[in-house]
């Protein structure tokens, strides 16, 4: 783990608490999220203030998220300024692969947590100490539900789905799909060896999330990668 690296210990992020009833675990929980609600404001006017666009992406584990980020990075940070939040349970593997690309990153180990916590997210960006316009991609624990609960500051959550995973996903996880705003179907290059119904799993998105945004793409072979791109410096140059 590289200096400047965070690391959080046994429970952090946590709200399973044995011996408490449920009344009292939902009140635990309200109070949470409260708290990490109005941290999540403290840092969304910092990010406001600098005019930076705050990615929050979310997947399941294995879609390709880091290999998605290390590409669009390289093609960004020569325009752009761009920073890095990763977060995992464990080890700096995807930190150190988004460092290869020369672009700063501070890596969060939750410990037993299963996602990232507004808390967690202010201690990184200060750490970062990024003051200028460009693009902070905060890269979630692989996990479907609990990061669909905790607002980080973000702009924009962006849900990336393989095309190994099947098209009922957003049905299966609705709170995630639901608080995205853009679905990025990833893996597009696999389409010849997987069942999966492209369309019918953007038409399980859009029950749950008929504003929902989608871009099909592959960061292996570049397919969608321009559509991508364009969304995000769009999406910067409207808070310039």
């Amino acid at each position: 783990m590289a200096k400047g690296d965070l690391h959080y210990g046994k429970g952090e992020a946590e709200v399973h608490v044995a011996g408490v009833s449920q009344r009292q675990l939902l009140t635990l929980e309200m109070d949470i999220l409260g708290n990490n609600n109005k941290l999540a404001e403290h840092n969304r006017e910092h990010f406001e203030a600098n005019k930076q666009l705050v990615l929050n992406l979310v997947s399941s584990p294995g879609s390709g998220k880091t290999t998605l980020l290390t590409e669009t990075l390289m093609q960004l940070k020569q325009k752009f300024p761009c920073a890095v939040i990763e977060g995992d349970q464990q080890t700096s593997n995807d930190a150190d692969r988004i460092r290869a690309t020369e672009v700063p990153a501070i890596q969060v180990n939750t410990g037993k947590g299963c996602h990232l916590d507004a808390q967690m997210v202010h201690d990184a960006y200060h750490q970062l100490a990024m003051n200028e316009p460009g693009f902070l991609f905060i890269e979630n624990v692989g996990n479907l539900v609990c990061p669909a609960s905790f607002d980080l500051g973000e702009a924009c959550k962006v849900a990336i789905l393989s095309v190994t995973e099947g098209e009922d996903k957003p049905l299966k996880y609705p709170n995630m799909f639901a608080a995205a705003d853009l679905m990025l179907i990833n893996k597009v290059d696999l389409l010849p060896y997987v069942d999966i119904k492209i369309e019918d799993c953007i038409a399980s998105a859009r029950k749950v999330n008929p504003t929902i945004q989608v871009i099909k793409l592959s960061a292996k072979t570049g397919e969608g990668m321009d559509a991508w791109l364009n969304w995000l410096t769009e999406q910067l140059q409207q808070r310039q």
